[in-house]
Protein backbone atom coordinates (compact mmCIF):
# COMPACT_ATOMS: atom_id res chain seq x y z
CA UNK A 1 0.00 0.00 0.00
CA UNK A 2 2.40 2.68 0.92
CA UNK A 3 5.25 1.67 -1.45
CA UNK A 4 2.25 2.39 -4.08
CA UNK A 5 1.19 5.41 -2.12
CA UNK A 6 4.53 6.86 -2.96
CA UNK A 7 4.85 6.04 -6.46
CA UNK A 8 1.32 7.81 -6.91
CA UNK A 9 2.95 11.10 -5.35
CA UNK A 10 6.12 10.84 -7.28
CA UNK A 11 4.30 10.95 -10.86
CA UNK A 12 1.41 13.41 -8.94
CA UNK A 13 4.28 15.46 -8.68
CA UNK A 14 6.07 14.99 -12.02
CA UNK A 15 2.65 15.99 -13.81
CA UNK A 16 2.01 19.16 -11.62
CA UNK A 17 5.30 20.08 -12.28
CA UNK A 18 5.58 19.62 -15.95
CA UNK A 19 2.03 21.43 -16.39
CA UNK A 20 3.12 24.40 -14.46
CA UNK A 21 5.77 24.58 -16.58
CA UNK A 22 3.98 24.52 -19.50
CA UNK A 23 1.10 26.57 -18.58
CA UNK A 24 0.77 30.08 -19.42
CA UNK A 25 2.43 32.67 -17.47
CA UNK A 26 0.50 35.48 -16.90
CA UNK A 27 -2.28 32.84 -15.94
CA UNK A 28 -0.05 31.48 -13.59
CA UNK A 29 0.87 35.22 -11.96
CA UNK A 30 -3.03 35.86 -12.10
CA UNK A 31 -3.68 33.10 -9.76
CA UNK A 32 -0.89 33.48 -7.30
CA UNK A 33 -2.05 37.57 -7.01
CA UNK A 34 -5.21 36.32 -6.28
CA UNK A 35 -3.50 34.01 -3.37
CA UNK A 36 -1.49 37.58 -2.35
CA UNK A 37 -4.94 39.03 -2.21
CA UNK A 38 -6.88 36.71 0.13
CA UNK A 39 -3.91 36.23 2.29
CA UNK A 40 -3.60 40.41 2.96
CA UNK A 41 -7.40 39.74 3.36
CA UNK A 42 -7.14 37.20 5.85
CA UNK A 43 -4.66 39.00 7.75
CA UNK A 44 -5.14 42.45 6.98
CA UNK A 45 -8.60 43.05 7.78
CA UNK A 46 -8.29 41.43 11.57
CA UNK A 47 -5.25 43.18 12.08
CA UNK A 48 -5.97 47.34 11.30
CA UNK A 49 -9.22 46.29 13.15
CA UNK A 50 -7.58 45.02 16.20
CA UNK A 51 -5.07 47.95 15.78
CA UNK A 52 -7.05 50.43 15.81
CA UNK A 53 -7.74 49.37 19.30
CA UNK A 54 -4.41 48.39 20.46
CA UNK A 55 -3.00 51.61 19.31
CA UNK A 56 -5.27 53.46 22.24
CA UNK A 57 -3.76 50.62 24.26
CA UNK A 58 -0.39 51.14 23.31
CA UNK A 59 -0.71 55.00 23.49
CA UNK A 60 -2.35 54.20 27.45
CA UNK A 61 0.74 52.82 28.20
CA UNK A 62 3.09 55.02 26.55
CA UNK A 63 1.37 58.15 28.06
CA UNK A 64 -0.10 57.51 31.00
CA UNK A 65 0.01 54.33 32.86
CA UNK A 66 3.79 53.31 31.80
CA UNK A 67 4.36 49.39 32.28
CA UNK A 68 2.84 49.30 35.98
CA UNK A 69 0.95 51.82 37.64
CA UNK A 70 0.15 52.03 41.11
CA UNK A 71 -2.94 53.78 42.65
CA UNK A 72 -5.34 53.97 45.70
CA UNK A 73 -7.38 51.74 46.96
CA UNK A 74 -11.25 52.20 46.24
CA UNK A 75 -11.80 52.52 49.84
CA UNK A 76 -8.61 54.93 50.35
CA UNK A 77 -8.16 58.43 49.49
CA UNK A 78 -4.71 57.98 49.02
CA UNK A 79 -1.68 55.63 49.01
CA UNK A 80 -0.72 54.84 52.73
CA UNK A 81 2.70 54.27 52.99
CA UNK A 82 3.79 56.38 49.69
CA UNK A 83 6.74 57.75 50.73
CA UNK A 84 8.44 53.89 51.56
CA UNK A 85 7.23 52.47 48.80
CA UNK A 86 8.77 55.08 46.49
CA UNK A 87 11.72 54.34 48.54
CA UNK A 88 11.42 50.32 47.55
CA UNK A 89 10.76 51.11 44.24
CA UNK A 90 13.94 53.03 43.68
CA UNK A 91 16.02 50.54 44.88
CA UNK A 92 14.53 47.53 42.51
CA UNK A 93 17.22 46.79 39.79
CA UNK A 94 14.19 46.42 37.14
CA UNK A 95 12.91 49.89 37.77
CA UNK A 96 14.22 52.90 35.01
CA UNK A 97 12.37 55.73 36.39
CA UNK A 98 9.34 56.42 38.19
CA UNK A 99 6.72 59.50 38.47
CA UNK A 100 4.64 60.19 42.09
CA UNK A 101 1.56 62.15 40.86
CA UNK A 102 -1.35 63.91 43.29
CA UNK A 103 -4.82 63.71 41.76
CA UNK A 104 -8.07 65.41 42.90
CA UNK A 105 -11.45 66.23 41.13
CA UNK A 106 -11.90 69.78 40.97
CA UNK A 107 -14.16 72.49 39.22
CA UNK A 108 -12.18 75.58 37.05
CA UNK A 109 -13.87 78.54 35.64
CA UNK A 110 -12.96 81.00 33.47
CA UNK A 111 -14.13 85.05 32.67
CA UNK A 112 -14.99 84.81 36.13
CA UNK A 113 -14.37 88.10 36.74
CA UNK A 114 -16.59 89.98 33.69
CA UNK A 115 -19.23 87.26 34.22
CA UNK A 116 -22.79 88.95 34.86
CA UNK A 117 -25.22 87.71 37.72
CA UNK A 118 -27.38 86.89 35.01
CA UNK A 119 -25.13 85.11 32.81
CA UNK A 120 -24.02 80.86 32.65
CA UNK A 121 -21.19 80.27 34.99
CA UNK A 122 -18.08 79.44 32.16
CA UNK A 123 -17.26 75.87 34.52
CA UNK A 124 -15.87 72.88 33.62
CA UNK A 125 -15.26 69.61 35.74
CA UNK A 126 -11.81 68.30 35.46
CA UNK A 127 -9.03 65.86 37.40
CA UNK A 128 -6.29 68.16 38.57
CA UNK A 129 -2.99 66.20 38.68
CA UNK A 130 0.17 67.50 40.44
CA UNK A 131 3.49 66.57 39.05
CA UNK A 132 6.94 66.84 38.98
CA UNK A 133 7.74 68.14 35.57
CA UNK A 134 10.99 66.60 35.12
CA UNK A 135 10.42 62.90 36.74
CA UNK A 136 6.63 63.24 34.54
CA UNK A 137 8.10 63.89 31.07
CA UNK A 138 10.73 61.11 31.58
CA UNK A 139 8.67 58.52 32.66
CA UNK A 140 5.33 59.28 30.08
CA UNK A 141 7.14 62.06 27.27
CA UNK A 142 3.96 64.53 28.43
CA UNK A 143 6.21 67.62 27.18
CA UNK A 144 5.51 66.07 23.88
CA UNK A 145 1.92 66.15 23.95
CA UNK A 146 2.09 69.84 24.38
CA UNK A 147 0.56 71.52 20.95
CA UNK A 148 0.24 75.43 22.41
CA UNK A 149 2.89 76.91 24.48
CA UNK A 150 5.18 75.22 26.94
CA UNK A 151 5.66 72.62 29.16
CA UNK A 152 5.70 73.18 33.17
CA UNK A 153 9.38 73.73 34.48
CA UNK A 154 9.90 73.18 38.25
CA UNK A 155 9.43 76.82 39.02
CA UNK A 156 5.92 77.30 37.69
CA UNK A 157 3.59 78.04 40.27
CA UNK A 158 0.29 79.22 39.47
CA UNK A 159 0.29 78.02 35.90
CA UNK A 160 -1.47 74.61 34.57
CA UNK A 161 -1.50 73.09 31.23
CA UNK A 162 -4.79 71.66 30.57
CA UNK A 163 -6.09 68.91 28.26
CA UNK A 164 -7.29 69.86 24.91
CA UNK A 165 -11.32 68.29 25.78
CA UNK A 166 -11.39 70.78 28.66
CA UNK A 167 -11.58 73.51 26.06
CA UNK A 168 -14.63 74.28 23.89
CA UNK A 169 -12.67 75.66 20.62
CA UNK A 170 -11.15 72.39 20.48
CA UNK A 171 -14.02 70.00 21.36
CA UNK A 172 -17.54 71.85 20.39
CA UNK A 173 -20.08 69.49 21.65
CA UNK A 174 -23.13 70.78 22.57
CA UNK A 175 -24.46 68.52 25.18
CA UNK A 176 -25.87 69.18 28.67
CA UNK A 177 -23.42 66.67 30.35
CA UNK A 178 -20.27 67.25 28.54
CA UNK A 179 -18.63 70.70 29.79
CA UNK A 180 -15.65 72.70 28.75
CA UNK A 181 -14.49 76.20 29.29
CA UNK A 182 -15.04 79.13 26.46
CA UNK A 183 -12.71 81.96 25.64
CA UNK A 184 -9.65 80.07 27.28
CA UNK A 185 -6.48 80.47 25.56
CA UNK A 186 -2.85 80.64 26.66
CA UNK A 187 -2.35 83.31 28.88
CA UNK A 188 -6.16 82.82 30.28
CA UNK A 189 -6.76 82.58 33.60
CA UNK A 190 -8.69 80.16 35.42
CA UNK A 191 -9.67 79.64 38.89
CA UNK A 192 -9.48 76.06 40.24
CA UNK A 193 -11.62 75.03 43.65
CA UNK A 194 -10.39 71.73 45.27
CA UNK A 195 -12.50 70.99 48.15
CA UNK A 196 -13.52 74.41 48.47
CA UNK A 197 -10.24 76.43 48.36
CA UNK A 198 -9.63 78.53 45.32
CA UNK A 199 -7.00 79.40 43.43
CA UNK A 200 -6.13 81.99 40.31
CA UNK A 201 -3.57 80.33 37.99
CA UNK A 202 -2.48 80.61 34.65
CA UNK A 203 -2.83 78.75 31.14
CA UNK A 204 1.29 77.70 30.14
CA UNK A 205 0.21 75.08 27.63
CA UNK A 206 -2.10 73.02 26.11
CA UNK A 207 -2.55 69.41 25.49
CA UNK A 208 -3.53 67.21 23.23
CA UNK A 209 -3.46 63.50 23.01
CA UNK A 210 -5.77 60.80 22.25
CA UNK A 211 -5.56 59.32 25.97
CA UNK A 212 -8.53 60.69 27.55
CA UNK A 213 -6.88 60.72 31.13
CA UNK A 214 -4.65 63.25 29.89
CA UNK A 215 -6.86 65.52 27.46
CA UNK A 216 -9.12 65.75 30.44
CA UNK A 217 -6.77 66.83 33.27
CA UNK A 218 -5.32 69.81 34.41
CA UNK A 219 -1.42 69.58 35.13
CA UNK A 220 0.15 71.74 37.88
CA UNK A 221 3.66 71.79 39.99
CA UNK A 222 3.23 68.86 42.80
CA UNK A 223 4.49 71.23 45.45
CA UNK A 224 2.10 73.91 45.15
CA UNK A 225 -1.32 71.26 44.36
CA UNK A 226 0.13 69.98 47.98
CA UNK A 227 -0.62 72.83 49.68
CA UNK A 228 -3.95 73.36 47.83
CA UNK A 229 -5.34 70.35 48.62
CA UNK A 230 -3.88 70.13 52.35
CA UNK A 231 -1.48 67.20 52.10
CA UNK A 232 1.98 66.93 53.36
CA UNK A 233 2.57 63.81 54.17
CA UNK A 234 3.93 62.79 50.93
CA UNK A 235 1.52 60.03 50.46
CA UNK A 236 0.66 60.62 46.65
CA UNK A 237 -2.31 59.24 44.57
CA UNK A 238 -0.39 57.68 41.49
CA UNK A 239 3.07 56.26 40.95
CA UNK A 240 3.60 55.48 37.05
CA UNK A 241 6.62 52.85 36.88
CA UNK A 242 8.73 52.54 33.65
CA UNK A 243 10.88 49.46 33.52
CA UNK A 244 14.35 49.13 32.07
CA UNK A 245 13.89 47.31 28.39
CA UNK A 246 13.19 43.67 28.37
CA UNK A 247 12.07 43.76 31.99
CA UNK A 248 8.44 42.17 32.91
CA UNK A 249 5.61 44.01 34.34
CA UNK A 250 3.95 41.22 35.79
CA UNK A 251 7.32 40.09 37.30
CA UNK A 252 7.57 43.62 38.79
CA UNK A 253 4.15 43.47 40.09
CA UNK A 254 4.72 40.11 41.67
CA UNK A 255 7.20 41.18 43.69
CA UNK A 256 5.37 44.28 44.81
CA UNK A 257 2.42 41.72 45.94
CA UNK A 258 4.77 39.41 47.63
CA UNK A 259 6.24 43.05 49.66
CA UNK A 260 2.46 43.70 50.62
CA UNK A 261 1.88 46.43 48.77
CA UNK A 262 -1.65 45.43 47.56
CA UNK A 263 -2.61 46.17 51.44
CA UNK A 264 -2.62 49.74 50.93
CA UNK A 265 -1.94 50.12 47.01
CA UNK A 266 -3.61 48.96 44.16
CA UNK A 267 -0.76 46.81 41.87
CA UNK A 268 -1.42 46.76 37.81
CA UNK A 269 0.28 46.31 35.00
CA UNK A 270 -0.21 48.79 31.91
CA UNK A 271 -2.73 45.17 30.34
CA UNK A 272 -4.30 45.08 34.11
CA UNK A 273 -4.90 48.85 33.47
CA UNK A 274 -7.04 48.46 30.69
CA UNK A 275 -10.68 49.39 30.65
CA UNK A 276 -12.73 46.14 29.79
CA UNK A 277 -15.03 47.86 27.42
CA UNK A 278 -11.84 48.26 25.48
CA UNK A 279 -10.63 44.45 25.87
CA UNK A 280 -14.14 43.63 24.78
CA UNK A 281 -13.87 45.66 21.66
CA UNK A 282 -10.48 43.87 20.74
CA UNK A 283 -12.05 40.30 20.90
CA UNK A 284 -15.43 41.62 19.29
CA UNK A 285 -13.13 43.38 16.49
CA UNK A 286 -10.69 39.87 16.37
CA UNK A 287 -14.54 37.71 15.26
CA UNK A 288 -15.44 40.67 12.70
CA UNK A 289 -11.95 40.21 11.46
CA UNK A 290 -12.27 36.65 11.23
CA UNK A 291 -15.97 36.47 8.99
CA UNK A 292 -14.49 39.49 6.49
CA UNK A 293 -11.48 37.03 6.10
CA UNK A 294 -13.23 34.11 5.99
CA UNK A 295 -15.34 35.62 3.17
CA UNK A 296 -12.44 36.06 1.26
CA UNK A 297 -11.37 33.33 1.93
CA UNK A 298 -14.34 31.17 0.42
CA UNK A 299 -14.01 33.47 -2.78
CA UNK A 300 -10.30 32.41 -3.47
CA UNK A 301 -11.56 28.65 -3.15
CA UNK A 302 -14.22 29.19 -5.87
CA UNK A 303 -11.88 30.54 -7.74
CA UNK A 304 -9.48 27.89 -7.17
CA UNK A 305 -11.75 25.17 -8.13
CA UNK A 306 -13.05 27.13 -11.05
CA UNK A 307 -9.19 27.18 -12.29
CA UNK A 308 -8.48 23.59 -11.83
CA UNK A 309 -11.89 22.65 -13.26
CA UNK A 310 -11.52 24.52 -16.12
CA UNK A 311 -8.19 23.01 -16.78
CA UNK A 312 -9.54 19.51 -15.72
CA UNK A 313 -11.94 20.05 -18.70
CA UNK A 314 -9.93 21.13 -21.25
CA UNK A 315 -7.34 18.36 -20.32
CA UNK A 316 -9.78 16.00 -20.20
CA UNK A 317 -8.29 14.11 -23.27
CA UNK A 318 -4.77 13.90 -21.91
CA UNK A 319 -6.00 12.63 -18.67
CA UNK A 320 -8.08 9.84 -20.01
CA UNK A 321 -4.47 8.95 -22.16
CA UNK A 322 -2.96 9.28 -18.88
CA UNK A 323 -5.21 6.37 -16.97
CA UNK A 324 -5.24 4.33 -20.48
CA UNK A 325 -1.68 4.10 -20.41
CA UNK A 326 -1.45 3.00 -16.62
CA UNK A 327 -1.30 5.96 -14.78
CA UNK A 328 -3.60 5.69 -11.67
CA UNK A 329 -5.92 8.31 -11.37
CA UNK A 330 -5.11 8.74 -7.70
CA UNK A 331 -1.39 10.18 -9.35
CA UNK A 332 -3.15 12.75 -11.61
CA UNK A 333 -5.72 13.92 -8.63
CA UNK A 334 -2.65 14.17 -6.43
CA UNK A 335 -1.02 16.38 -9.04
CA UNK A 336 -3.91 18.75 -9.12
CA UNK A 337 -3.27 19.03 -5.61
CA UNK A 338 0.33 19.92 -5.31
CA UNK A 339 -0.65 22.81 -8.54
CA UNK A 340 -3.05 24.10 -5.66
CA UNK A 341 -0.33 24.06 -2.93
CA UNK A 342 1.68 25.71 -5.55
CA UNK A 343 -0.56 28.56 -5.99
CA UNK A 344 -1.61 28.95 -2.02
CA UNK A 345 2.11 28.50 -1.23
CA UNK A 346 3.81 30.90 -3.55
CA UNK A 347 0.78 33.56 -2.73
CA UNK A 348 1.61 33.27 1.28
CA UNK A 349 5.54 33.52 0.87
CA UNK A 350 4.56 36.65 -1.03
CA UNK A 351 1.96 37.58 1.04
CA UNK A 352 4.40 37.28 4.29
CA UNK A 353 6.73 39.33 2.55
CA UNK A 354 4.71 42.12 2.29
CA UNK A 355 3.27 42.10 5.61
CA UNK A 356 6.10 41.79 7.53
CA UNK A 357 8.75 43.93 5.02
CA UNK A 358 7.16 47.05 4.03
CA UNK A 359 3.35 47.05 5.56
CA UNK A 360 3.80 46.27 8.95
CA UNK A 361 6.89 48.75 9.63
CA UNK A 362 5.41 50.80 7.41
CA UNK A 363 2.16 51.41 9.30
CA UNK A 364 4.01 51.17 12.67
CA UNK A 365 6.01 54.27 11.58
CA UNK A 366 2.94 56.09 9.98
CA UNK A 367 -0.22 54.78 12.22
CA UNK A 368 -3.67 55.53 10.93
CA UNK A 369 -4.68 58.80 11.99
CA UNK A 370 -7.89 57.69 13.75
CA UNK A 371 -10.03 60.28 15.98
CA UNK A 372 -9.65 58.18 19.06
CA UNK A 373 -6.06 56.72 18.13
CA UNK A 374 -2.87 56.27 16.47
CA UNK A 375 -4.02 52.87 14.47
CA UNK A 376 -1.50 50.13 13.86
CA UNK A 377 -1.48 46.74 12.29
CA UNK A 378 -1.39 43.94 14.51
CA UNK A 379 -0.39 40.75 12.82
CA UNK A 380 1.04 38.37 15.22
CA UNK A 381 3.20 35.20 13.58
CA UNK A 382 1.36 32.41 15.25
CA UNK A 383 -2.27 33.92 14.21
CA UNK A 384 -0.35 34.72 10.40
CA UNK A 385 0.85 31.15 10.04
CA UNK A 386 -2.45 29.55 11.27
CA UNK A 387 -4.14 31.71 8.78
CA UNK A 388 -1.39 30.41 6.20
CA UNK A 389 -2.50 26.95 7.21
CA UNK A 390 -5.98 27.79 6.24
CA UNK A 391 -5.27 28.88 2.85
CA UNK A 392 -3.45 26.09 1.81
CA UNK A 393 -6.08 23.62 3.54
CA UNK A 394 -9.35 25.55 1.84
CA UNK A 395 -6.94 25.43 -1.75
CA UNK A 396 -5.99 21.57 -1.60
CA UNK A 397 -9.78 21.27 -0.73
CA UNK A 398 -10.62 23.31 -3.84
CA UNK A 399 -8.25 21.87 -6.27
CA UNK A 400 -9.12 18.35 -5.22
CA UNK A 401 -13.08 18.45 -5.55
CA UNK A 402 -13.03 19.42 -9.58
CA UNK A 403 -9.50 17.06 -10.25
CA UNK A 404 -11.22 14.25 -8.48
CA UNK A 405 -14.67 14.60 -10.80
CA UNK A 406 -13.03 14.88 -13.75
CA UNK A 407 -10.70 11.77 -12.95
CA UNK A 408 -13.72 9.91 -12.34
CA UNK A 409 -15.05 10.09 -16.03
CA UNK A 410 -14.95 6.85 -18.02
CA UNK A 411 -11.72 6.59 -19.61
CA UNK A 412 -12.73 5.58 -22.98
CA UNK A 413 -15.13 8.37 -22.94
CA UNK A 414 -13.16 10.65 -21.68
CA UNK A 415 -10.16 10.02 -24.67
CA UNK A 416 -13.19 10.36 -27.47
CA UNK A 417 -14.40 13.19 -25.79
CA UNK A 418 -17.89 11.73 -25.05
CA UNK A 419 -20.26 13.32 -22.26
Amino acid sequence: MLPKLALNIRIGWYLALRQVRQASGWTTGLIIFVMVLTFLNLVVVSGILVGLIQGAVDAARTEYTSDVIVSTLNDKKYIENSPNLIALLKTLPEVEHITARYQEGATLEANYKTRKDTDKPNTAAAQIVGINPTDENTVTGLAHSITEGDYLALGDYDQVIIGQYLLKQYVPVDSPGFSALDNVSLGTKIRISVGGVKREVIVKGILKSKVDEITRSVYMIDSQFRSLIGRNDGNVDQIAIKLVGGADPLSLRETLLRSGVDRYAKVQTYADAQPQFLKDIIDTFNLLGSVFSSVGLIVSSITIFIVIFINAITRRKFIGILKGIGIHGHAIEISYIFQSIFYAVCGSVIGLVLLYGFLVPFIGQHPIDFPFSDGILVAPLDGTLFRVGLLILATLVAGYIPARMIVRKNTLDSILGRN
